[in-house]
């Protein structure tokens, strides 16, 4: 399993371009980020080949997917945040499947799955994985529709496309239900993707309740040959916190 940077998280205030050549020189050769619409795509792409760092994932730059009203909003949006991801050499988008809009829980898990259906023409054009994200509501996200693993894993099957998949991570899942490893090991068919914090705080993975080090040993052993993003706030100076990640996990 390869440790992934998500630059937003630790590179507030330079320049894209200028953080990708310091996760370089810290030894990371993984990164991801979220909104791309400010970014010069052909610029970061020829960065990241020249100091060999992996783009791996952008998101998506519309997330309704509950309320079929937004679907071909949401369809318009992953057709151009697909066109982005080719261009800048990412092979993953992250999606959130947008509030919990009151109607029954089933007619939203079925939009969800429709427009998800509805989007496979977009992902089998462009081949990039599309992944669902299930976010915490009791800490972080409150109105969210999507918490659980279990019902996203549930989502993926349904869809039954192999560019359909979900981004794990194991700090909302720790705030929703816990269960960490056999949630993760036994749907490795379903993720295309870690992401990883302290809880409670979401803050370093040495700050926190659960045993990353074990964690990552038990999925890495399940046969998970992905990437694992870093997706916490850092209570130390960015370099330094990163530094020390590489140090204990890579």
């Amino acid at each position: 399993m390869r440790l992934c940077v998500p630059v937003p998280c630790f590179f507030k205030k330079i320049d894209f371009c200028d953080a990708i050549r310091q996760i370089a020189a810290l030894g990371y050769d993984c990164a991801e980020t979220y909104g791309w619409k400010n970014l010069d795509l052909d610029r970061v792409r020829a960065v990241c080949e020249e100091v060999g760092v992996e783009l791996r994932s952008l998101c998506t730059s519309e997330f309704r997917m509950t309320d079929p009203a937004y679907r071909q909003a949401w369809l318009d949006g992953l057709r151009e945040s697909c066109a982005a991801a080719r261009r800048v050499g990412a092979t993953r988008l992250i999606t959130q499947v947008g509030p919990d809009t009151g109607a029954p829980r089933q007619a939203q898990h079925a939009a969800i799955v429709e427009t998800l259906r509805a989007a496979r023409p977009i992902l089998e054009e462009s081949g990039i994985i599309i992944m669902l994200e299930p976010l915490n509501v009791l800490v972080n996200h409150p109105g969210y529709y999507l918490t659980t693993a279990g019902e996203g894993f549930d989502i993926v099957r349904e869809v039954g496309h192999p560019l359909v998949k979900l981004v794990y991570d194991i700090y909302h899942q720790q705030v929703t239900e816990g269960n960490i490893i056999p949630s993760v090991t036994q749907n490795l068919d379903c993720i295309a993707h870690l992401h990883s914090a302290g809880h409670p705080g979401r803050h370093e993975l040495w700050l926190g309740e659960n045993d990353y080090r074990y964690i990552f040993d038990a999925v890495d052993r399940a046969g998970y040959d992905g990437a694992c993003g870093l997706e916490y706030s850092p209570t130390l100076d960015p370099l330094a916190s990163l530094r020390e990640a590489r140090e204990r996990y890579a």
